[in-house]
């Protein structure tokens, strides 16, 4: 069992930055790939950015390539979700996950473990 709580959401401007954090307890021995996914209203959950908590090999979607960055500090057992140059379009309830392996494409369907969330709105 891995457990996951996502906080550092909340209300900003467009153009503006916020730094998600996930705090991951549990056996993650199986589930080293971890995930942020987002989904907003009346649209699928898609991946955003995953990181290897093996090899720390890092993936992001087009959409947000160049402006955010995933991470991870082992000594807390937490990933972070740094994003910056915030757009309308990044309004969503973001999600951290964790499954087994880091296979591309980044799919909602390969991850077992899911946090509650934490909702970002960008506003123009």
């Amino acid at each position: 069992q891995v457990q996951l709580a996502e906080s550092g959401g909340g209300s900003v401007q467009s153009g503006g930055s916020l730094r998600l954090s996930c705090a991951v307890s549990g056996n993650t021995y199986r589930s080293p790939c971890l995930g942020w996914f987002r989904q907003a209203p009346g649209k699928e959950r898609e991946g955003v950015a995953r990181i290897s908590s093996v090899t720390s090999g890092t993936y992001y979607a087009d959409s947000v390539k160049g402006r955010v960055t995933i991470s991870q500090d082992s000594t807390k057992n937490t990933v972070y979700l740094e994003m910056n140059s915030l757009k309308p379009e990044d309004t969503a309830m973001y999600y951290c996950a964790s499954g087994p392996s880091c296979r591309l494409p980044l799919r909602p369907t390969d991850f077992g473990y899911w946090g509650q969330g934490t909702q970002v709105n960008v506003s123009s």
